[in-house]
C-alpha cells in the first residue's frame, strides 16, 4: 500500500508514529504537508498537484487536518475521494466534527445522550437560555476551540451572562451547555478504528481546573468501557462519517453523553495511558480498507430523472407488517432496500425473507414517485414549558441563590 499522511507537523508525535508504524509494516509512506497542494479541476478527471508538480498516485490517505485549516484541508481530502484514494475519515465527517453545534445538531437526531445545549444569536434570548439548560453553573464554549480553549465554566447567571455578551461582541459564536456536576474534572476518550473501540482512558483534570484536557495539565489513566460507553463511542463516530475518531464523553448518572467527536485525536496520550499500538491499528484498519474508497451514495445514485435515495417507514396498522421483504411488493415498484433500521439495530443488505415489523426504517433508492406513500411525516416537535423572559427582579434573585451556593 502507497500512504500519504497530510499533515502541516511532521515531527509531532502522532505523525511520526504513523509514519513508523506504516513502515515497520511495509507499506510505502509519505507525509504531505497538506497545505503544499493545489487542487486541479477538468471535465471529467479530478486531479492534485503538489509543490508544483503532478502527485503520483497513491492508494489511501491518514488525514491529519488541524482546525486553523479545515476550509482547505478538507478540499484537499475531497479531492481524494473524487480521485477514488481511500480515506478513513471523509471531508464531510472532518467538517461536521469540527463545528460543535453542527455536530450536536447531527447527534440530537439519534438516540444517543448529549448535554442539553443551547445556541442564540440575540442577546434577549441568553438568559432564557441559560434557564433551560438548567441555570448556573453553566459551560460557554466557542464552536471551533481545540484542545479545551475556549470552555469557560461561568459559576452564576451574571457571569455567564457577561462572558457570552463580550464573545458575541468579538463575532465568536458561543454555546450554552448544561453543567454536568458528577463528572466535574473528569471526562473519557474512547478512540474507536472502524467499528470498535481500540482503547480508553479517563481523563482528569489537575487541581483547581474542571476542563480535563492533556494539554491543560490534566492526568491520564487507562480505563475499561462497559458495553454502553462503547456502543455511544462507536455510533458517535459512525454517524459523524468517522472511521477514525476520539470521542469524548461525560460519565453520567443516567449513561454516557457525547461531548465532542474528534476527527483528528492525538496519539501522545491515548498510547502513553495505555501502552498500546494505536498508530498500529489505524494503519491495519486503513490497509484492510483501501480497496473500498468512500462512496457519496446520493451523488452516485441521483443521477437518474426520478431516482433517489429515500427513507422509507412501515407505520402500525401498515399491510405490509408481517410480510417478507421479497413479499412486499418493493422489488416490483422498481425499489431497492439498502438497509433496514430496527431501533438501534442496522441490518445492512436485507435478505428477502426479513420479516418487516411495524416502525422498521428502509433506507432504499429507487423510483421516487413509488416512495411517496412511504415516506413518514415529518416528525413534530415536543411541546416544551414556555420559558418567559427575565426580568431583572428574577435575575436578582437567581444572582442571589448563586451567592448561596
Amino acid at each position: 500500500m502507497k500512504l500519504g499522511i497530510l499533515s502541516t507537523s511532521p515531527k509531532c508525535y502522532s505523525t511520526r508514529r504513523l509514519r513508523q508504524a506504516a513502515v515497520e509494516r511495509g507499506h510505502k509512506v509519505k507525509v504531505l504537508n497538506t497545505l503544499r497542494f493545489a487542487i486541479e479541476l477538468e471535465h471529467g478527471e479530478p486531479d492534485l498537484m503538489f509543490r508544483g508538480k503532478r502527485l503520483s498516485t497513491y492508494d489511501a490517505i491518514v488525514p491529519r487536518i488541524g482546525a486553523s485549516i479545515t476550509h482547505f484541508g478538507t478540499a484537499v481530502v475531497r479531492q481524494f475521494e473524487q480521485m477514488d484514494v481511500y480515506t478513513p475519515n471523509t471531508s464531510n465527517g472532518i467538517t461536521n466534527s469540527r463545528d460543535k453545534l453542527r455536530s450536536l445538531q447531527i447527534l440530537s437526531r439519534h438516540d444517543i445522550g448529549i448535554p442539553h445545549t443551547c445556541f442564540v444569536c440575540d442577546r434577549s434570548d441568553v438568559l432564557p437560555a441559560i434557564e433551560r439548560v438548567g441555570g448556573s453553573p453553566v459551560i460557554i464554549k466557542i464552536l471551533e476551540g481545540t484542545q479545551g480553549v475556549g470552555v469557560i465554566l461561568a459559576d452564576s447567571v451574571h457571569v455567564a451572562q457577561a462572558i457570552i455578551e463580550t464573545l458575541q461582541s468579538a463575532r465568536q459564536n458561543v454555546l450554552i451547555q448544561k453543567f454536568v456536576a458528577e463528572s466535574k474534572g473528569k471526562d473519557i476518550r474512547a478512540f474507536v478504528v472502524g467499528d470498535r473501540v481500540i482503547a480508553a482512558m479517563r481523563r482528569v483534570a489537575k487541581e483547581g481546573e474542571f476542563r480535563s484536557n492533556v494539554h491543560r495539565g490534566g492526568r491520564a489513566e487507562r480505563v475499561e468501557l462497559g458495553d454502553d460507553y462503547k456502543n455511544a463511542a462507536v455510533r458517535a463516530a459512525q454517524i459523524m462519517g468517522l472511521r477514525v475518531a476520539g470521542v469524548d464523553m461525560l460519565e453520567c448518572d443516567d449513561g454516557p453523553q457525547i461531548m465532542e467527536v474528534n476527527s483528528s485525536p492525538g496519539l501522545e496520550g491515548i498510547e502513553g495511558a495505555t501502552g498500546l499500538d494505536i498508530a498500529g491499528a489505524i494503519i491495519d484498519f486503513v490497509s484492510s480498507q483501501v480497496d473500498f474508497p468512500e462512496l457519496d451514495i446520493r451523488q452516485r445514485l441521483t443521477v437518474s430523472v426520478g431516482y433517489g435515495v429515500a427513507e422509507l417507514l412501515i407505520p402500525e396498522g401498515s399491510e405490509l407488517v408481517g410480510t417478507s421483504l421479497g413479499d412486499s411488493g418493493l422489488w416490483d415498484k422498481d425499489i431497492a432496500v439498502l438497509t433496514l433500521n430496527r431501533g438501534t439495530t442496522v441490518i445492512s443488505n436485507p435478505k428477502s425473507s426479513r420479516i418487516l415489523d411495524a416502525n422498521d426504517r428502509l433506507l432504499c433508492y429507487g423510483r421516487l414517485e413509488s416512495m411517496r406513500g412511504l415516506v413518514p411525516e415529518r416528525r413534530r416537535q415536543k411541546r416544551r414549558p414556555k420559558v418567559r423572559r427575565l426580568k431583572k427582579e428574577t435575575l436578582d434573585s437567581l444572582e442571589t441563590a448563586d451567592e448561596r451556593r
